[in-house]
């Protein structure tokens, strides 16, 4: 069942009925302020950072689920509503929202009134803007009353959800005009505030969470707009918000439109006061000003679709299957430029409080991004190398507004220095910029102890050989990839984190899965050294990748698939040996993907396993049997019901690995089929079921153990959106980055005929037209850059900035 429709012309996914199966978002916001905005006004914004400075409220588990956001009621002589249906939740005559890139627009018509809201944040502007307009649709005149509302978030989202003792005492106001202005805290050691305008006179306010609903009223029935007047109410502690009231009289046809923002201030401390408690506006009003007129917003709107379009022509597939196109072309790098944006840390599924930037999550978000901004991607590559150690291991988190290392959760995730070289060898494959290995980096934000990045990325690979285990395989420590996987905490006690508990000392517990990842980054690694001159450190790392290639068949091949790990007593895990969790789906992907066992045969062998063992309808699980109760000796992965998140769920992420390693083996087929199961576009005429947003990847879909087998949960913030885009793009379509140019090495469907991706690549555009006619998955018989055969499957760099007309022909 379909709940809207993708609008590929307009880049816009139309939801057409308010009641979705879930809240279906987009996200606002590209640089320091963003928003999330859901399909019925629902969600929150902040600046730079979701915790430390939460602009509105946000309450979690909240019932009904989608409930607190920007709204604006509408009083019609009585009768009122919203026209995002909720938080009132009247019938609407019409409804319609439309998420695009950046912005949202909602519209909602009831009884001879249309309202149409549309909210985005403009491209270097700190705050949201919303144009609301309001149509007469009847044939006889309308007086309609309209109230703004927001609530204000007392900046740290934990401490506002926590410390009612001091926060229902200090929240403080300031009006002046048009404009209500959030000051909480501003009297001592902020140097922000926050306010909320609209371009006209008002014809009353509230900023008293009280007066405006009643004590004992939800957002659902406001006394204020059940009245149709507002109470003028001034905050003094308790809860403050912001409402306008405005009178609209509307002859027959006539629609008026109005512009409110949300923004926010940061004042230097010498500039903070215009007099005595009065705070200073200067910049407030200057933002203000920017969209004192609708023509000021529908400008700005054009550029962020200017901005969109540049980023997205980066690369573009034409195609005759439309779902492909819309993925690759449009939601999909979106989806990537979000979890860019956010990591992990602010969804509706993640509070914006517990969780910062992960190195790792990072660090794979760079490859989906990287081809859109690559000077955004060089300063996060250096932010996540500056919160490693000079021992090569690192913060697994950092804070976005300060940059420096999460101590809650602190280190020891032995994947996680690995990343660091693939993300900065796929900045570098992308731009050329090698300049960045020379750049100085501290160790944990100390600017007394330095390296260059090069030096980091050294210690990021030898961190594996230096922490190797029994079987010579690299030492898991807290956990690898999986969070889950936690063989050190033996936790008994509720609450405990199974992440960030170690019980026992963890020098036994190995993990294959880092085994080959090492072999499947290592290369790069010895490619830079190699590009600096050090012959001798390539040399050196070369063996090490040798001697764990071997050691993973040795140690971690178990016949037919690779085991996952060994615990702590030294017991294999993903075996045929283990009653439960016998197969993982991640040492299949990443093994493969390293190339190990691939001349062999081996791995051909590992990914039939999975065909046959982790397979279903809705995408691959991630282990098979799932785990029936709780394993001290496992973690948290054996705390999930069976066919959930990291027990037998369909974790998304992992999914990319399996169609990079089938296009390793050069089964086209089966790399897309693999693709097409868990991509949303290819999902959405079963929305019912996955009720998730069938524009973006979610992190997981329940599993064939699951008690809902094919529904999703954890949208949008995950790194599901840049290995897919990795997979499809590179993987299966075949245009990869390297260092020398663009490698062309496709592995498709053998019916597909071809073809044609536009690419820029370091200032070039290059046209790539790919046939396949004697339909192969596999193999380029010929190449040709402007008419001129290249030999090898790389194209050269150009430099001329210029377009290129490329021809590739399979065979």
């Amino acid at each position: 069942m379909k709940f809207g429709h993708f609008d590929d012309a307009r880049k816009e996914y139309v939801i057409t009925t308010p009641q979705t199966p879930y809240p279906w978002i987009n996200y606002l916001g590209n640089e320091n302020f963003f928003g999330l905005i859901s399909n019925t006004s629902g969600g929150y914004c902040f600046y730079r950072d979701a915790r430390m400075r939460r602009l509105t409220r946000y309450r979690y588990n909240n019932i009904p689920v989608d409930n607190g956001g920007r709204y604006f009621y509408v009083h019609d002589e009585g009768d009122f509503w919203t026209p995002g249906w909720m938080p009132v939740k009247r019938d609407l005559d019409f409804y319609e929202c439309r998420h695009g890139l950046g912005y949202t627009s909602i519209t909602g018509e009831r009884n001879g009134v249309r309202v149409n809201q549309l909210a985005f944040i403009p491209l270097n502007y700190n705050g949201e803007v919303y144009k609301v307009t309001v149509k007469n649709t009847s044939d006889k005149k309308k007086s309609v009353k309209l109230f703004s509302f927001v609530e204000f978030c007392l900046w740290n989202a934990q401490d506002d959800m926590t410390n009612f003792q001091r926060n229902l005492s200090i929240g403080e106001v300031e009006l002046k005009d048009s404009v209500i202005y959030h000051k909480t805290e501003y009297r001592e050691r902020r140097d922000h505030y926050s306010f909320f305008s609209v371009n006209r006179a008002i014809d009353g306010f509230d900023t008293d969470r009280e007066s405006f609903l009643g004590l004992y009223n939800g957002l659902d029935n406001p006394q204020v707009v059940a009245k149709g007047e507002p109470s003028n109410s001034v905050a003094s502690g308790w809860s403050p918000i912001a409402s306008h009231h405005l009178k609209l009289d509307l002859a027959p046809g006539e629609e008026q439109t109005l512009v409110f923002v949300l923004g926010y201030v940061e004042n230097p401390q010498e500039e903070k006061w215009e007099a005595l408690d009065v705070i200073n506006k200067t910049r407030a009003e200057a933002m203000i000003a920017k969209f004192a007129e609708p023509a000021q917003v529908d400008a700005s709107l054009a550029e962020l679709a200017a901005y969109w379009n540049n980023l997205l022509s980066k690369y573009m597939i034409e195609t005759g299957d439309e779902k492909l196109g819309r993925m690759v072309n449009i939601w999909n790098p979106y989806q990537c430029m979000v979890t860019f944006n956010m990591s992990r840390s602010a969804s509706y599924f993640e509070s914006g409080i517990g969780r910062g930037m992960g190195f790792r999550d990072s660090n794979q978000d760079l490859l989906g991004f990287v081809h859109q901004i690559p000077g955004r991607a060089r300063e996060r590559i250096i932010d996540i190398a500056s919160t490693q150690f000079d021992d090569g291991s690192a913060y697994h988190q950092y804070q976005p507004l300060t940059k420096r290392g999460n101590t809650e959760v602190g280190i020891g995730f032995n994947d996680d220095p690995l990343w660091l070289i693939s993300g900065t060898a796929a900045y570098v494959k992308e731009t050329g910029d090698f300049s960045i290995l020379d750049e100085d980096v501290p160790f944990d934000n100390d600017t007394n102890n330095s390296a260059t990045l090069f030096e980091h990325l050294k210690r990021s690979f030898y961190h594996v050989p230096n922490n190797l285990g029994p079987h010579g395989l690299p030492l898991i420590g807290r956990a690898d990839w999986n969070d889950c996987l936690n063989l050190n905490c033996f936790s008994n006690t509720p609450g405990e984190s199974f992440q960030t508990t170690e019980n026992i000392e963890g020098k036994v517990a190995e993990s294959v899965f880092i085994a080959g990842l090492f072999v499947f980054v290592g290369p790069d690694y010895v490619e830079i050294c190699r590009r600096r001159g050090l012959e001798k450190e390539a040399a050196e790392a070369e063996a090490l990748i040798q001697g764990m290639k071997e050691t993973t068949m040795k140690h971690g091949f178990d016949g037919d698939w690779f085991l996952r790990a060994y615990d702590h007593f030294g017991d294999k895990i993903g075996s045929k040996e283990c009653a439960e969790g016998q197969i993982f789906i991640e040492p299949q992907g990443m093994c493969v993907m390293a190339g190990i066992g691939v001349e062999s045969g081996d791995a051909e062998k590992a990914l039939d396993s999975v065909i046959e063992k982790l397979e279903t309808k809705h995408g691959i699980v991630l282990q098979q049997p799932p785990y029936s109760k709780y394993y001290i000796n496992l973690g948290e992965i054996s705390s999930y019901p069976p066919g959930y998140k990291e027990n037998a769920g369909i974790f998304c992420h992992n999914n990319p690995w399996i169609m990079i390693a089938e296009a390793e083996i050069g089964r086209g087929d089966r790399a897309f089929e693999v693709y097409s199961r868990i991509a949303p576009a290819y999902r959405e005429d079963i929305s019912d079921l996955h009720r998730m947003e069938p524009y973006v990847y979610s992190q997981m879909i329940a599993g064939r153990d699951a008690v809902r087998h094919g529904e999703a949960k954890n949208s949008w913030l995950t790194g599901t959106a840049s290995w897919n885009f990795v997979a499809i793009t590179q993987a299966i379509l075949g245009i990869k980055p390297d260092f020398d140019g663009l490698k062309v090495d496709p592995c498709i469907p053998k019916a597909w005929d071809g073809y044609t991706i536009t690419r820029v690549f370091r200032g070039d555009t290059y046209r790539i037209k790919i046939t396949n006619p004697n339909h192969v998955s596999k193999g380029v018989a010929k190449l040709t850059l402007d008419g001129q055969e290249i030999t090898g499957q790389v194209i050269p760099v150009v430099g001329d900035g210029k377009t290129h007309e490329v021809e590739v022909v399979l065979g």
